[in-house]
């Protein structure tokens, strides 16, 4: 496998390398007993979310290069020193040192699976016998969300630090993967390895990089004021002439359906925009901050009155266009809490999104998308070059119940240069 060079400048840019996972038994490994644990409202049933994740893969496959986590995950575990590290750290991470030489002695692809899917709790002793686990290593139920474990930013790849700790293993596998596949030439840049206070969180869903000088960060249950610090202080330390700006969003704590700032704001085109009305242009007590960063040094922090008027400012306009549509607030929460707001971008005015959102669609269709149904496009029935500016609907009656859309699910690499 050819490495690819990560590189992402903004959310809109052709894509070019995405890293996706295709939900596997780990997503059966859940009970209703253990869903909220898992971070999931409801228990997904595999073999329909499995077909309506093909319509993703089937299209972006037909877009751009897609990487699979499996596999890349393997790629690592084929290098013997780089197995031991990564089992080491895990099992150490997890209190699970016993399980070291079982888990070393099993194949690389056997591995990997094991790795994702749980490795089941053997009942060798009494502590075992009488434990309610089912899992020594417990499987990583949210892992087909690829994009919260690891954020590209640039040439660099951020390593997430999970809010919740039944999410860890994620971000040490795409650690690995970034840092010991061999598949891609990047710098990652671990929280993990720096000093930090021990509450620092951030997740991928909560960071959009707008433009090459510009950072989106939603500041709520998954992502702290103390990662953005951090960020913050990585731009300082790159010293560049060119000025950077972060947009700070903060976002409710409830309900659920707004732990990442993609679940209300993403970006569709160089001109136009997904938004959750009440969150983002609506008065609210909700605050939007601006940090200005030039040469190593924090310039200004202000207070502004919105992201579109904030980014307006700094060269971007963007036209909203209303997840749930505009005339009724109960019908874009309804929307929104299916994810209507999470839009991925494989180009400038060319999008993913949910079918089943259908006011949200509606209101893309009257602002110039073409709605193309992705289980025609995987058919070869639809051509997507004969089309400027589309949204390919995939259906969604399962995966949404995981808690995301089209942007959680996928994790791009690379994407091409815009000019803007």
């Amino acid at each position: 496998m050819d490495r690819i060079s990560v590189n992402i400048q903004s959310e809109v840019g052709e894509l070019e390398g995405v890293i996706l996972h295709t939900p596997g038994a780990e997503v059966e490994n859940m009970t209703p007993e253990n869903a909220q644990r898992a971070l999931y409202s409801d228990i997904l049933n595999l073999d329909v979310a499995r077909k309506e994740y093909a319509q993703l893969s089937g299209v972006l496959s037909k877009v751009t290069r897609t990487y699979e986590v499996a596999d890349l995950l393997e790629m690592v575990l084929n290098n013997e020193r780089a197995k031991e590290e990564l089992i080491f750290e895990i099992c150490k991470h997890e209190s699970a040192l016993a399980l070291t030489d079982d888990l070393l002695d099993c194949k690389p692809k056997d591995l990997a699976r094991l790795l994702m899917v749980g490795v089941p709790l053997v009942k060798n002793n009494l502590t075992n016998f009488l434990s309610h686990e089912r899992f020594s290593l417990k499987p990583l139920y949210n892992f087909y969300f690829t994009r919260d474990a690891s954020i590209a930013i640039g040439e660099d790849v951020l390593i997430s630090k999970m809010a919740n700790a039944v999410r860890d293993r994620e971000s040490i596998i795409m650690e690995a993967i970034f840092s010991k596949s061999g598949a891609f030439n990047t710098q990652t840049i671990n929280p993990a390895s720096f000093n930090l206070a021990e509450n620092t969180t951030i997740e991928g869903g909560d960071v959009l990089v707008a433009r090459e000088d510009i950072l989106l960060i939603g500041n709520g249950v998954r992502t702290n004021t103390h990662a953005i610090d951090f960020i913050i202080s990585r731009l300082l330390a790159r010293n560049t002439k060119q000025r950077q700006y972060i947009l700070v969003q903060e976002l409710p704590s409830k309900p659920e359906s707004f732990i990442h700032l993609d679940m209300v704001f993403t970006l569709l085109d160089v001109d136009k925009c997904m938004v959750y009305d009440p969150i983002i242009l609506q008065p609210n007590r909700y605050q939007t901050v601006q940090i200005t960063i030039e040469k190593g040094k924090v310039l200004e922090i202000k207070t502004v009155d919105n992201l579109l008027v904030a980014l307006k400012k700094l060269g971007m306009d963007l036209q909203p266009i209303f997840c749930g549509g505009i005339k009724d607030r109960w019908i874009q929460d309804r929307e929104q809490w299916h994810s209507g707001a999470n839009f991925v971008a494989i180009g400038p005015g060319r999008v993913i999104g949910y079918a089943r959102n259908i006011n949200t669609m509606n209101e893309m269709n009257r602002n110039g998308f073409e709605i193309i149904r992705a289980k025609d496009v995987v058919a070869d029935k639809v051509n997507l070059n004969d089309y400027s500016k589309y949204v390919v609907a995939i259906d969604g009656s399962e995966l949404p119940r995981g808690g995301g859309g089209a942007r959680c699910m996928t994790m791009p690499v690379r994407r091409k240069p815009i000019k803007w």
